[in-house]
């Protein structure tokens, strides 16, 4: 099992992105492949004890930047790191990829580079959120603001997929967000979602409001990228707001101060569940490979747990499920348009650079 890193794509690479590979490494023996500056990587690498760690060194001469557009990531740097790593994937040489790095630029890059699964119209960024009882997924968070009933019925099924076999949910419970339960609620894109959902053969309970994303009875949250990435940003700032609440409550006077220490290891729990870190990465769901997006502060911790579930998903065979579960909706796959969306992303990408490459000359 081998998992490409991104060594260069983040606020804190190449020593963060480094230091979580080592940990990985050495915590659970996951075989990593470095993917970047070799001269750099090789500095970073001289700070810990690494000997017999199944650790590898891949040069790349290019980084994609933060700013940077995916049509010059695609086109104009073809040694960069994030290609060179996804690449790897793509010959088999690796089993999984991740990057901190330019979201835009490493989702483009993997469809275009790793395609698209079978009977899949659109690839979706599934991530965790801490909940009651656990943690629930939600899709899509950012890759797909505008949607149709296809897309977000896809999205059902994928996400049921991953939670089944990487959350270890036996029969996901799927719900799609609306703003209200009833079934007058809504809009034209959410009820037509709804009657393809009906008649899945997904656990569908229906409409959730806002208020059911965090008790913990809903497995699978199903939303347009406008919607749930607005809900994941809304939740981290949350976490961190409260966490910040407490912390100023907690050392207000002495009787709280000894109130904290009594609590500290309930409080440790608490702050380590709704920890992004915690969670590592979010999978790209629905390309014709692994490929895990960081946050782009990710620190050692988060990229680490992110090849931890980077391997996890190749020792599921999470694609391997998620197509055959596709192939078991005969309504969804109804709807696949004669013309691929691949064609027209492809389109409006090149159409873009041509744009970019008149303004610089």
């Amino acid at each position: 099992m081998k998992i490409a890193v991104d060594a260069m794509g983040g606020d804190n690479a190449p020593a963060e992105i480094v230091a979580g590979a080592v940990e990985a490494a050495r915590e659970y023996n996951i075989h990593v492949i470095l993917v970047g500056y070799r001269e750099r990587i090789e500095h970073e690498l001289k700070k810990y004890q690494i000997k017999n760690l199944p650790i590898y060194i891949q040069h790349a001469s290019e980084v994609v930047g933060m700013d940077d557009s995916p049509s010059k990531a695609l086109r104009r740097k073809k040694n960069s790191s994030l290609k060179v790593a996804i690449d790897l994937v793509r010959d088999g040489r690796a089993q999984g990829v991740i990057s901190a790095g330019n979201s835009g630029a490493a989702m483009a890059l993997a469809m275009f580079t790793l395609k698209k699964l079978e009977n899949i119209d659109r690839p979706a960024i599934v991530t965790n959120l801490p909940t009651v009882k656990g943690s629930t997924v939600i899709l899509d968070v950012g890759g797909n603001v505008d949607c149709k009933p296809l897309h977000l019925a896809q999205f059902a099924v994928m996400g049921s997929v991953y939670a089944t076999y990487i959350l270890g949910k036996s029969v996901p419970r799927v719900g799609l967000l609306s703003n209200g339960e009833e079934s007058s609620k809504g809009n034209e894109l959410t009820r037509e979602t709804d009657a393809l959902l009906k008649n899945s053969s997904l656990n569908y309970v229906g409409y959730i409001e806002g208020g059911d994303i965090f008790p913990g009875d809903i497995d699978v949250i199903v939303c347009d990228g406008f919607v749930g990435n607005i809900v994941l940003k809304t939740s981290e700032g949350l976490a961190l707001a409260m966490t910040e609440i407490l912390k100023n409550e907690l050392s207000a006077n002495l009787k709280s101060k000894v109130g904290a220490w009594l609590s500290k290891d309930a409080l440790r729990r608490l702050k380590a569940k709704i920890d992004y870190k915690e969670y590592g990465g979010a999978p790209l769901l629905g390309v014709n490979g692994n490929c895990f997006i960081c946050h782009g502060s990710s620190c050692r911790k988060a990229i680490k747990n992110a090849i931890r579930l980077s391997a996890e998903f190749a020792r599921q065979r999470v694609n391997d499920h998620l197509v055959a579960e596709m192939g078991r909706n005969e309504e969804i796959q109804k709807l696949l348009p004669r013309k691929k969306i691949w064609n027209q992303i492809k389109e409006r990408i090149i159409s873009k650079d041509r744009e970019e490459e008149g303004e610089e000359e």
